[in-house]
């Protein structure tokens, strides 16, 4: 059917304007040929006291479009909600998809990018949490010499979008976006690595760990505190990759970037290291995680740059078109 529209092709606002800007919005909307479907309701809004909004816009204008509503102040006295719409029937849908430069699941919506960063970079207690039990299994992962728990701490890590958020702070000036990750990931790592630290004491009084156990050979997880080039180039790679996970309408390779990076099974090399006075695996692993951590900030920074270089030539181009069509 030719009106069918295709996964996160088309993006939903919703937008609760305050009543004197309602004929501004309503006038950028109907203006753009990427908007597919517009309606207002007046008087609909309570807070602000306005009306409610709603169009259908093509994903590779959403960037235009929100930034025509802030330029409206709409974001400081009402709202703009931004929803993927995951499957649709429409025909002129399908025409302004068509005919807006640049391809549905390339296109970036920075609006969404940004607010997960900030989400998904909060040091609240979760995120605290997920990181000290999967850097206790690294550890446990690293006593056992088991690669299968490597993989599951590293997996259960939830430190990558802080670390892209670094990246995406530098590339959008949002500075405060970049220390508030920057904390939570010192803070995260610190704190793991303190708690595991506590922990593998207590297991060493035990006796359930021995300093044999921590300083024997292991060839299935020796990888964590023996860092090369290629751990700084595979943090790269699946840096990159896990930032067009992010950015794109397809997020598959995500799982294939948690496994890829040395992160948390550093950080549990770090609190036996500790607990035990292994100094070569202390700062082996350290250097492994510094190495990780900087590569995949760079690599996502690079990744994002080049993202907004290609759209922000999109966007000229669509401005151009615009400018034919008026």
């Amino acid at each position: 059917m030719s009106e069918c529209g295709t996964l996160a092709a088309m993006q939903h606002l919703r937008i609760n304007s305050p009543r004197a800007l309602t004929p501004g919005v309503l006038t950028a909307l109907r203006d753009d040929p990427a908007v597919s479907s517009l309606s207002c309701v007046h008087d609909a809004s309570l807070e602000p006291e306005g009306d409610v909004v709603e169009a259908d816009v093509a994903r590779e204008a959403v960037n235009d479009v929100v930034d025509r509503l802030r330029d409206l102040g709409v974001h400081k006295t009402g709202s703009v909600h931004i929803q993927p719409v995951v499957t649709w029937l429409s025909q002129t849908g399908l025409e302004a998809e068509r005919r807006t430069p640049g391809s549905s699941a390339d296109a970036v919506v920075w609006a969404d990018v940004t607010q997960r960063a900030y989400e998904e970079s909060e040091p609240n207690w979760t995120y605290l949490s997920f990181m000290t039990l999967a850097t206790l299994i690294a550890s446990i992962a690293i006593v056992l010499d088991s690669q299968i728990l490597v993989i599951g701490a590293m997996v259960l890590g939830p430190e990558f979008v802080a670390i892209a958020a670094l990246g995406l702070a530098l590339v959008r000036r949002r500075y405060t976006l970049f220390w508030y990750a920057s904390r939570t990931l010192l803070l995260g790592f610190g704190l793991a690595i303190v708690l595991v630290t506590m922990l593998a004491l207590a297991a060493r009084g035990l006796g359930w760990v021995t300093y044999e156990d921590v300083t024997a050979p292991r060839p299935d997880t020796a990888f964590i505190y023996s860092p090369d080039k290629w751990s700084f180039i595979v943090a790269v790679v699946a840096a990159a990759a896990g930032v067009l996970s992010l950015t794109s309408a397809k997020v598959g390779g995500l799982s294939g970037v948690f496994i890829s990076v040395t992160t948390v099974p550093a950080a549990g090399n770090v609190a036996l290291g500790l607990a035990f006075g292994v100094q070569h695996e202390i700062w082996g692993s350290l250097l492994q995680l510094v190495l990780n951590i900087a590569g995949m900030a760079i690599a996502g920074w690079a990744t994002l740059a080049f993202q907004q270089s290609v759209w922000s030539r999109m966007s000229a181009r669509r401005a151009r078109l615009l400018q034919r069509r008026a």
